[in-house]
């Protein structure tokens, strides 16, 4: 679904029209670029022999599946990176340590749907695109599209949204401005991968109805609208059958009703089975669980290696399967950098660093303020920064996304860096990380039980932090100011990849609980300073009715990249106008979302997905259930109005028409959303779902005529016992507002 955005900008008396054409729309098609020759993939498959073949399927190294140099066909180098190329492997499982790696290191992803900013999603694939380029990388692990179901998902920063729509708007962007510099997205993971615990072995138990309307449609958006050229299956198994291999989502919806043409890539080691890889979808496996040796893995005995060249060579599997998927890794192989020409990469160039910083100035999301922000640097002479996080550099954390940044900027070097000469701005840590086996859940299933070591190593942690906190409280005292920086952290020091992390890949956090003291020490703060403002980092919200009543601003930041300390301390100071909107529901305890109160998470074996289709604001709006923050919410320095609404329709579209005024005193922006509610449906459906959305930029007493595009995909629903995409006609409320829980204007229109 396309958007379009007229701006009338009223100053000075006069009235201005504004083409706002989003430079993602005006791309080609990313399916169609550059040209695929079927003819040449067919003349290449005629030469190949078996063993040749089977090579383009399988890993040949931990980040390189093979090539064929009798046919000048070259390896397919891959690389993590959803927010910035990962540091350099070598040919087996090492980071190399004199490799010419550093890159840009840009928000998370969840920071960049906090955007809510279009545009920003396909600048922010370029800036990929190029520095993947630059590394001689053909193809590029992201972005996440997984549904955040539960906040407790220690994986969560990597993933856009809870909602499908915004996720798939953004993700779109992404993908397209990436393949337009020859660099494969890779959209993860099919499907379903909404908890780290036990991945390996879970099984979704999820309707089709709720795959098709929450769990699918991102993908779909990718596919059909980005053109993406390839996917990652995910680890987990739905509804009986693993999903890398799965004859369901691979073969009768991606590759069939969705028409994708590209590669099915496995995620590492997500392969379980020779015969279900052949047959139902798998293109090319990477990793694999057969390592006898992890440092000297032996590429021949993959699932997709010699298992299956004895099944096909036995008569088990036709050859043609094979066929089917060298033709996609060929495809996928003209398409990219690897066989096509797509000019030269760029990075670490000012450009993308200049984008890191819009994306954290723009996602970063201003929760509460009782007039304590913008702070005043004029009245304030000495300034209290307190918390660990206030320091912490946070590239090289949180598992598979880790990134070896250039450099990083931490909120206090921000602080320091903008206030320079006129504040002192005096540092207290308050409270030190500490490795706790009982703050997480792993590949094991369980909560990790405590050992007598940890717990005394514990202990005395937390003792240190004891007179942490006195010296910090103290410091709150005597300053004019307090800024708090805290949160979740990627990992602990000491630890190993994927060891004792509360905010990364392979865990799950127990629950929302501040960690580490961090509770106590803000509510003492509060106690000795009525001018103290919080900004938490992390990929979800936390447990908030105990420090927040207190607290007169919150700032969320999410991990916000190289340029995220620059960013915080512009919005504390005033100097950027945040704009950010949360992309997930906030609600005080992890207890009260859906996927704990009505299904299960994580599971014991089996996942039941029993609340369906009711995911995030679809379950709290519906439910009246209190949140303490809604979908879409995020405040502003200014203020805006909405008014003028008209709902018509124009050849098979309902056009949404408003008017967004600044009725404050200073530039801002705002995001006009829109939602629609069936009035009268025959099967339940939601109170309200993100169908449209359009951010604006406005001077103040200046308005914008925001006008979106509707096509009946936006009214349809997924029958749950017909098992199709279902138009019903009948009378539906459109719903514009700036949040889900902020409906400012309504208007019904008939189907």
């Amino acid at each position: 679904m396309k958007c379009k955005l007229l701006i009338f900008a009223v100053l000075a008396g006069s009235i201005i029209f504004i083409s706002c054409d989003s430079s993602r729309e005006q791309a080609s098609d990313a399916k169609d670029f550059p040209n695929v020759s079927e003819a040449k993939i067919d003349s290449l498959i005629n030469l190949m022999t078996l063993d040749e073949k089977l090579v383009l399927i399988h890993a040949g190294s931990s980040f390189t599946s093979g090539g064929i140099p009798r046919l000048n066909i070259p390896e397919l180098v891959k690389s993590d990176g959803p927010h910035g190329v990962r540091h350099e492997d070598g040919r087996g499982w090492a980071a190399l340590d004199d490799a010419d790696d550093e890159a840009t290191y840009l928000p998370v992803v969840i920071c960049l749907a906090s955007t809510w900013n279009k545009d920003l999603g396909y600048e922010y694939g370029v800036v990929l695109g190029n520095e993947a380029k630059e590394r001689g990388k053909h193809v590029l692990l992201g972005p996440g599209i997984n549904i955040i179901r539960s906040p407790l998902n220690g994986r969560n920063f990597e993933y856009l949204s809870e909602d499908p729509f915004l996720t798939g708007v953004m993700a779109v962007g992404y993908v397209k401005g990436l393949q337009e510099q020859g660099v494969a997205a890779c959209p993860k993971h099919f499907a379903a991968n909404n908890q780290e615990t036990d991945r390996h072995n879970i099984d979704v138990l999820v309707s089709k109805r709720a795959l098709h309307e929450i769990y699918f449609p991102a993908f779909r958006a990718v596919v059909q609208d980005g053109g993406a050229w390839s996917i990652m299956g995910a680890y987990n198994k739905i509804n009986g059958q693993y999903t890398t291999h799965h004859e369901y989502l691979n073969n009768v919806v991606l590759k069939g009703e969705w028409g994708f043409d590209g590669a099915v890539i496995s995620d590492w080691g997500s392969v379980k089975d020779t015969r279900e890889a052949l047959l139902y979808g798998t293109d090319i496996e990477m990793g694999t669980e057969l390592l006898r040796d992890f440092n000297n893995p032996e590429y021949d005995e993959f699932y997709l290696a010699r298992p299956a060249k004895e099944m096909i060579e036995s008569g088990e599997i036709d050859e043609s399967y094979v066929d089917d998927k060298v033709r996609r890794v060929l495809r996928l192989l003209q398409r990219t950098t690897a066989m096509g020409e797509h000019g030269p990469g760029k990075r670490n160039v000012e450009e993308h660093q200049q984008l890191a910083l819009e994306v954290a100035r723009e996602g970063i999301v201003l929760l509460k303020n009782d007039g304590l922000l913008p702070l005043d640097k004029r009245e304030i002479k000495t300034l209290a920064v307190i918390g660990h996080n206030a320091t912490r550099l946070f590239a090289e954390r949180g598992g598979s996304s880790q990134v070896n940044a250039l450099y990083e900027i931490t909120p206090l070097e921000g602080i320091k860096n903008l206030l320079g000469d006129d504040v002192e701005v005096m540092y207290a840590e308050g409270y030190e990380p500490y490795y706790d086996e009982s703050l997480f859940r792993g590949e094991g299933g369980d909560a990790a039980s405590q050992s007598t070591e940890n717990r005394q190593e514990v202990e005395l942690a937390r003792s240190a932090n004891k007179g942490l906190m006195d010296e910090a409280v103290a410091l709150a005292e005597k300053a004019d100011a307090v800024i708090f920086v805290g949160g979740w952290i990627h990992g602990h020091e000491g630890m190993p990849w994927g060891e004792g992390t509360y905010d990364a890949e392979a865990r799950d956090k127990l629950n929302l609980k501040l960690i580490f003291g961090q509770e106590e020490l803000i509510r003492k703060i509060n106690s000795v300073n009525d001018r103290a403002a919080v900004v938490l980092m992390g990929g979800s919200n936390v447990e908030m009715n105990n420090w927040l009543p207190d607290t007169p601003a919150y700032l969320h930041a999410w991990y916000p990249g190289m340029e995220g300390g620059r960013a915080i301390a512009e919005i504390l100071f005033g100097e950027i106008n945040p704009s950010g909107k949360l992309p997930m529901t906030f609600a005080d305890s992890h207890e009260e979302y859906p996927s704990h109160s009505i299904g299960e998470f994580p599971g014991d074996g089996t996942v039941d997905y029993a609340e369906d289709i009711y995911v995030g604001y679809r379950y709290f709006d519906t439910h009246e259930k209190q949140v303490a923050f809604p979908f879409g919410f995020g405040l502003s320095y200014t203020s805006f109005a909405f008014s003028d609404l008209k709902v018509t329709h124009r050849d098979d579209k309902v056009v949404v028409q408003c008017t967004v005024t600044n009725t404050g005193d200073r530039d801002g922006a705002e995001v006009a959303q829109v939602y629609i509610h069936p009035k009268n449906p025959s099967v339940d459906r939601p109170v309200r779902e993100l169908k449209g959305f359009e951010k604006v930029e406005l001077a103040p007493g200046a308005s914008a005529t925001v006008t979106i595009e509707l096509d009946k995909t936006a009214f349809k629903f997924y029958h749950p016992e017909e098992l199709k995409w279902v138009l019903e006609s009948g009378s539906y409320e459109v719903q514009v507002g700036n949040s889900s829980r902020d409906i400012e204007l309504r208007e019904e229109v008939m189907l």
